[in-house]
């Protein structure tokens, strides 16, 4: 598959074993790396659950990865704690945590304070969907976490998907992952986690808009509860 064109997206998304420990991810990893040079392709990391399992098997196959935090000022303290420590034990990753161009004070001065409440998809655009978009205005692919049994917008994501909204390649290693498995790997190879997790937490993200679930509730019932929204916009057209 050539890096610049998507053409034989799909023939080639379909091409991974997933009958291996990995599901395919490590498959899909290695082939990602071995396609696009160091600097043409980027993980963006939300330092959750998945995202750490991610981190673990990339630096498998590329110590040196570039990975990218989008750093909006306002995620939970634990969150950034679980970066640290991430950053200690894998020293040779290359962790960004890209901010937004606007300071949440420019932005109360501009859009009034507390924009997440009353327009969380402008104030996700602001400080998560425009940060993405100068990051891969360089790249050719972005890695992302997404698995098929979190939502049913994700059921469908396949391997590597041609992703028109950042106008690139998105490429998705644990697509048949599911949350027994991440949380298994998680504790078979001792990696540090967000421990948020422990609480009712399965999704992660700006602490504003996240809350616990209920016992019943899906990975992404906390998100923007009670409003109908369920995506920060990286992955909706």
């Amino acid at each position: 598959m050539s890096v610049t064109t998507y053409d034989n997206w799909i023939q080639i998304s379909n091409q991974f074993n997933t009958d291996d420990e990995s599901k395919g991810a490590k498959a899909v990893l290695e082939w990602a790396y071995s396609t696009y040079s160091a600097e043409k392709i980027v993980y963006a990391s939300s330092f959750g659950a998945e995202a750490i399992v991610l981190i673990d098997l990339i630096q498998q196959c590329k110590s040196d990865a570039h990975i990218v935090f989008l750093d909006t000022g306002l995620h939970f303290p634990e969150t950034y704690e679980v970066i640290d420590k991430i950053e200690t034990r894998f020293p040779s990753l290359r962790i960004e945590r890209k901010q937004p161009t606007i300071s949440l004070e420019d932005q109360a001065a501009q859009f009034g304070t507390a924009l997440w409440r009353r327009n969380p998809n402008e104030c996700c655009n602001i400080r998560k969907v425009i940060p993405l978009k100068e990051v891969l205005s360089t790249k050719q692919a972005w890695i992302s976490g997404l698995r098929r049994e979190q939502s049913p917008s994700r059921a469908n994501t396949e391997f590597i998907n041609k992703d028109d909204k950042f106008k690139n390649i998105k490429i998705c290693p644990l697509i048949h992952w599911t949350w027994d498995d991440v949380w298994e790997y998680l504790r078979k190879r001792d990696l540090p986690y967000n421990i948020l997790h422990d609480h009712q937490y399965p999704s992660i993200g700006c602490f504003p808009c996240t809350h616990p679930v209920s016992d019943s509730g899906d990975s992404r019932e906390g998100r923007w509860a009670g409003i109908g929204k369920t995506e920060c916009g990286l992955h909706t057209r």
